[in-house]
């Protein structure tokens, strides 16, 4: 079966933090290669948020996106860049499928400790909140990036990110970004967030790997 009849007339819901919050992130790589392939997105990136901040409106640090279908993404700045409880945005558009994109801002690089229960904390606040909603789920973990940067980030802080995400977001299925690519692989500005090539590759191997979702290939 083709690639593009797998996610024709599916409706993707695609939330997260500051990968999604800037034009040439994921907010135009990834939402470009699932609507290339057929489906129906809307994506909302908020930079500097955590998962729980998904469940009510909170402020953003430092901007956000929005981005509907094939229409540019339209950026804000200061108060007026905030989430949107996601059972809010799930009641309103009824999505297929909703993607969460979210860990560098938990993985707390610069600590010398993984905050695990925040974290847990964290997660099952949105997984839970997802969950009551009967909306199938999938969860894109961090990728490599580069060591160092502004954030601090270590590889071995992202894999034990990774691992905390695997183990901890169901009802969500766990997409593993550290299997997509070599560490280092994909050039970055800071470490964290990727050049636009970058971006590039990290979108489309996670569109793949949405196309491979059980919920979806059920189709």
């Amino acid at each position: 079966m083709a690639v593009a009849s797998l996610l024709a007339g599916l409706s993707i819901l695609l939330i997260g933090d500051s990968h999604l919050a800037q034009p040439n992130y994921l907010i135009g790589s990834l939402h470009d290669a699932l609507t290339r392939q057929g489906a129906k997105v809307h994506s909302i990136g908020v930079c500097g948020v955590q998962p729980a901040d998904w469940t009510v409106r909170v402020n953003g640090e430092c901007g956000s996106a929005e981005r509907v279908g094939n229409r540019p993404a339209t950026m804000t700045s200061g108060a007026q860049a905030h989430t949107v409880p996601v059972a809010q945005l799930i009641d309103a558009e009824h999505p297929n499928l909703v993607l969460v994109v979210m860990g560098d801002t938990m993985a707390a690089y610069q600590q010398v400790d993984f905050p695990m229960n925040w974290a847990w904390q964290q997660v099952s606040t949105l997984t839970g909140a997802i969950g009551k909603t009967g909306t199938q789920c999938a969860w894109v973990g961090p990728a490599w990036g580069q060591e160092g940067g502004k954030f601090g980030k270590t590889y071995a802080r992202a894999e034990v990110m990774s691992q905390f995400l695997a183990a901890n977001v169901a009802p969500c299925t766990f997409i593993d970004s550290l299997k997509m690519s070599r560490r280092g692989q994909w050039p970055t500005i800071d470490g964290q967030h990727f050049t636009a090539a970058g971006y590039r590759a990290w979108g489309d191997a996670i569109a793949h790997a949405v196309v491979t979702l059980p919920s979806v290939a059920r189709r």
